[in-house]
């Protein structure tokens, strides 16, 4: 038996949390197989090929799947299931919703947001906003679990995997891509980054102005905390939590930020926590590395020209 995970990809690259995923499928120590689907995969299969501990790379490819959409990957990976014990997926917006529908469509139950593999058939997960890690056991021959790929480090570049053409779904029908619109940023990815800072809404209009400076000395990316967010301060697509983007930096600088229950589950494995907040009793102190009680308005400034100055 063999462990199947769904690839993901941008058309260029291979994504990071793929190398995640295929480090989190060593505890089940069985070979490890990936499937790519997209309309062009010439970019990205030589890659795929190339990750340590991937012995198989399965490629769905046609021009219906340039767009790809989460009935298509379920379709992808109902026709392509056959013969494994195990189907992985990122605890992403593709995985989210390609999982869930695949599980149903094989009359088995799945396990979501694991962040620990314990055994071959049990996992632990966070719930209540992180706050409780609940150990849960599934009892399907066939495991369905979609992964919080952040708990898990990268598999490297040693490989030499098989790559054969798989099984191509026939277009879904009932959906259909529209359009998209993507972010352009000078900045690194928020759910990759290495450095990662962000604030919260006592920031108000000074959020931009104070912490752009920052984050270009540091080269990190910026996020935000969602009363932040919804404060109108700074864009969804900066939030940073369990309701919005679960990032594990080596550096995570948090800035004005109290520390909501769902802010923490969301940086909890991040390597570094350092935090600035006027108030000694917030409860982000109890999760930070290292604390500074100060005027944020003053802090940052001199945070930044103390980087200026090398």
């Amino acid at each position: 038996m063999s462990v199947l995970i769904l690839a993901e990809h941008d058309g260029h690259h291979i994504k990071q949390s793929t190398r995640q995923l295929v480090t989190a499928a060593g505890a089940w120590q069985q070979d490890v197989h990936l499937l790519l689907v997209g309309g062009d995969l010439s970019a990205v299969v030589d890659e795929a090929a190339a990750i340590a501990g991937v012995s198989r790379v399965l490629r769905v490819e046609a021009p219906h799947l340039t767009h790809v959409l989460a009935e298509d990957v379920a379709a992808a990976l109902l026709q392509n299931a056959a013969g494994y014990s195990v189907i992985l997926a990122a605890h992403s917006t593709l995985g989210k919703g390609a999982l869930p529908r695949t599980a149903a469509l094989l009359g088995v139950g799945m396990v979501s947001d694991v962040v620990s593999i314990q055994a071959p058939d049990t996992y632990v997960r966070p719930t209540y906003a992180g706050n409780v890690l609940a150990t849960v056991k599934n009892a399907h021959a066939l495991q369905v679990v979609s992964v919080r790929t952040t708990a898990f480090t990268p598999a490297a570049n040693a490989g030499v995997a098989e790559i054969v053409s798989a099984a191509v779904p026939a277009p879904f029908g009932k959906a259909r891509w529209v359009s998209e619109h993507k972010t352009v940023s000078e900045r690194p990815e928020l759910a990759t980054a290495s450095v990662v800072i962000s604030g919260g809404r006592s920031l108000g209009e000074q959020f931009n102005p104070l912490l752009d400076p920052v984050a270009k000395k540091l080269n990190a990316a910026i996020g935000a905390t969602r009363a932040c967010v919804d404060a109108g301060f700074a864009p969804n697509d900066l939030q940073v939590g369990q309701t919005g983007t679960v990032v594990a930096p080596d550096l995570y600088i948090a800035i004005g930020i109290s520390g909501a229950m769902q802010h923490l589950a969301g940086i909890k494995d991040s390597k570094v926590i350092v935090a600035i907040n006027h108030d000694p009793d917030a409860p982000i102190f109890k999760h930070a590395d290292y604390g500074l009680v100060a005027d944020l308005f003053q802090a940052v400034p001199a945070l930044d020209a103390a980087l200026a100055a090398g």
